[in-house]
């Protein structure tokens, strides 16, 4: 062992200041007091409580068909989304095959129940274990796909206000400043790791940002590309399924507000409660509806992929614990 190495094993990590902590569950908190104050005055309206309000929501529903419509739809993600991980590997890390993805992209959704970023570090470990491929180019690679999500769901907020724009609340209207704005954040940071802008810096040779640095301008795009069928399923699924509960709704519209609430989804931690509140706040007069409708749909999919999961886990375990390096690993490439 080196004295580095000593020395940063001796340091204590410090860990997030205690306000940093605390903001997430204050959000939290806000966001269940707005729906709690919606609940309420909607059931006001109706002369019940909110028990009974909430209740005969869920009792109108029918469950049959929501499933038939939420089952294929979250395999059909699991699918793209172990499409965008394999092709990111393949080009950063090491050449797999797809279905060599699966066992370890489906079991993360187990770990991804607490945190997404728990789940895409059991990623890094299997790859490391499996296929030799070193944490930091793995993680780097998380890294670029976290990145390219930001711009992917900027990219469909950007179409459905530019097809829905004026049945959009007002604040929507910021949509197409952030566009602007990303674009030239990406096209900042593209330059910048490809050595044209401030080619002295060496910020970009940090092993975190290995993806960044050999990605080429193409791979965003295609990245775009590969994710966006999910997208194109759930407007037309979460159209469907949010007339079982009652409210009938065009796509166009609902192709400008999935963008936003998936944003919101993604966020770690409890700001994923920002979710639900969003669909309260857009849909006012159908308060019971839309939190009972943002609640099953957004824990049913995270349930229903970590059962994906439990699918693969056998599997991923073995490969995972048996100490044995993939046959035809070829290591980063």
């Amino acid at each position: 062992m080196t004295a580095t190495t000593e020395q940063e094993n001796a340091t204590p990590r410090r860990s997030a200041p205690l306000w940093q902590k605390l903001l997430l569950w204050i959000v939290a908190g806000v966001c269940f007091a707005v729906i709690y104050s919606k609940l309420e005055a909607g059931a006001a309206r109706q002369g019940k409580s909110i028990i009974p309000y909430l209740t005969e929501v869920f009792a109108g529903v029918s469950w049959t068909q929501w499933l038939a419509l939420m089952i294929p739809y979250s395999a059909f993600f699991f699918l793209v989304d172990s499409a965008v991980v394999w092709r990111v590997i393949n080009w950063y890390n090491v050449k797999l095959r797809y279905i060599d993805i699966l066992p370890i992209r489906g079991s993360s959704y187990i770990l991804s129940i607490v945190n997404e970023q728990v789940g895409k570090g059991a990623m890094g470990l299997y790859l490391n274990r499996r296929w030799g491929v070193p944490g930091w180019e793995v993680g780097s690679s998380m890294l670029f796909i976290m990145f390219c999500e930001f711009f992917y769901l900027t990219t469909w907020g950007t179409i459905g206000y530019a097809i829905a724009g004026d049945q959009l609340p007002d604040v929507f209207g910021a949509i197409p400043y952030v566009a602007v704005a990303a674009l030239v954040l990406l096209t900042v940071v593209h330059l910048f790791f490809s050595g044209v802008i401030l080619p002295a810096n060496t910020l970009r040779d940090k092993p975190v940002f290995r993806a960044f640095r050999q990605a080429k301008a193409w791979h965003y795009a295609a990245i775009i590309a590969l994710r966006s069928p999910a997208m194109i399923g759930a407007v037309f699924v979460y159209t469907l399924t949010l007339g079982l509960f009652g409210i009938e709704q065009d796509f166009g519209t609902m192709l400008g507000y999935l963008p936003i609430i998936f944003f919101g989804a993604a966020t770690p931690g409890p700001m994923r409660t920002v979710a639900i509140t969003l669909w309260v706040l857009l849909f006012p007069g159908h308060e019971a509806e839309m939190v009972a409708f943002g609640f099953v749909q957004h824990n049913f999919f995270i349930f229903f992929n970590a059962a994906i999961g439990l699918l693969f886990l056998r599997r991923a375990n073995r490969e995972l614990f048996s100490g044995e390096p993939a046959v035809d690993g070829a290591g980063a490439t």
